[in-house]
């Protein structure tokens, strides 16, 4: 298949790609910095500088829409707020533009979306009909949704992609993690009693190929079985790291620190990936502290 991905050097982009040249498929890169890719792709994918040349994507027979300002990286100010929608709806219009001006479109799009689609559920079990609290991430991936909603029609199935807390080496929430719980300074969030929903990077990349070559289409919690308390988690890495994990920071300087972006933190989705299992996708990792063992371990 020729696979046309934007996003591709992200956390999830760096693992996928590789995956998607090992089973022989083409793969065309949409990029900003095609010198910066090429440093870690090489000369193994096609790279596109953008989309504005572009009218049509009849030769692409798959999209995987990965695009988006990192959300935790900074405070939430009114401008940072628009940046994060701005990278995710812009280039998401202009690939649904494309594949409704194409006379042979792709047969998928896989969009990226979170699981802070949701807002913060506190103990609600949440599946993909749960109904949302109207929050910040809530508008911001609703309305991302429906613009790559725009592009489904009999010939072109949309996948969405729900993603929790995605657990990888060398990348993304452990990265940051990590070296603060080597010092043994890490320990639970505020309360510790919200729930993080997360996935091992070799399930995310997997469920991604799933969804690409079975006909499926609507929201998929990208999550494992398993969610757990921030408390859980912060035992588990300690664990994992042979280190004490109980530096609890609370909730008051977590707010200061972080502002309004501190609800990514200090709430959270107990988020189950229902339609997933239900297609009958098949888990590697359920337990977290097996995840964590193989990741940082």
């Amino acid at each position: 298949m020729n696979i046309l991905i934007t996003g591709g050097t992200g956390l999830i982009g760096r693992h996928l790609i590789p995956r998607l040249l090992e089973l022989q498929h083409t793969v065309i890169l949409v990029t900003r910095n095609p010198q910066k890719a090429r440093q870690e792709f090489h000369d193994r994918v096609t790279y596109w500088k953008g989309l504005a040349d572009k009218t049509h994507l009849n030769e692409i027979d798959a999209v995987i829409n990965l695009a988006g300002e990192p959300i935790a990286d900074k405070r939430w100010t009114e401008a940072q707020k628009q940046r994060l929608c701005s990278s995710r709806w812009n280039i998401t219009q202009q690939l649904v533009d494309l594949i409704n001006a194409s006379e042979t479109p792709p047969t998928v799009m896989i969009s990226g979306s979170a699981i802070g689609y949701y807002g913060d559920l506190g103990e609600v079990v949440v599946n993909e009909e749960e109904p949302p609290h109207n929050e910040f991430t809530h508008k911001l991936c609703a309305r991302w949704e429906q613009i790559a909603c725009g592009a489904q029609s009999d010939n072109t199935r949309i996948c969405l992609l729900r993603t929790g807390a995605v657990l990888a080496h060398g990348g993304g929430m452990l990265a940051k993690l990590t070296p603060i719980f080597r010092l043994g300074v890490g320990g639970p969030i505020g309360d510790g009693r919200q729930y993080l929903a997360w996935i091992h990077i070799d399930d995310m990349v997997n469920a991604i190929l799933w969804l690409l070559d079975n006909d499926l289409r609507g929201p998929f919690n990208m999550v494992s079985p398993y969610p757990v308390r921030n408390e859980q988690f912060a035992h588990a890495l300690g664990h994992a790291l042979h280190r004490p994990a109980f530096m609890r920071a609370p909730a008051t300087v977590v707010r200061l620190m972080m502002g309004e972006s501190s609800v990514l933190v200090l709430g959270g989705q107990r988020a189950l990936p229902k339609r997933l299992e239900a297609a009958g996708f098949a888990f590697r990792w359920h337990d977290l502290e097996e995840a964590l063992q193989d990741l940082v371990g």
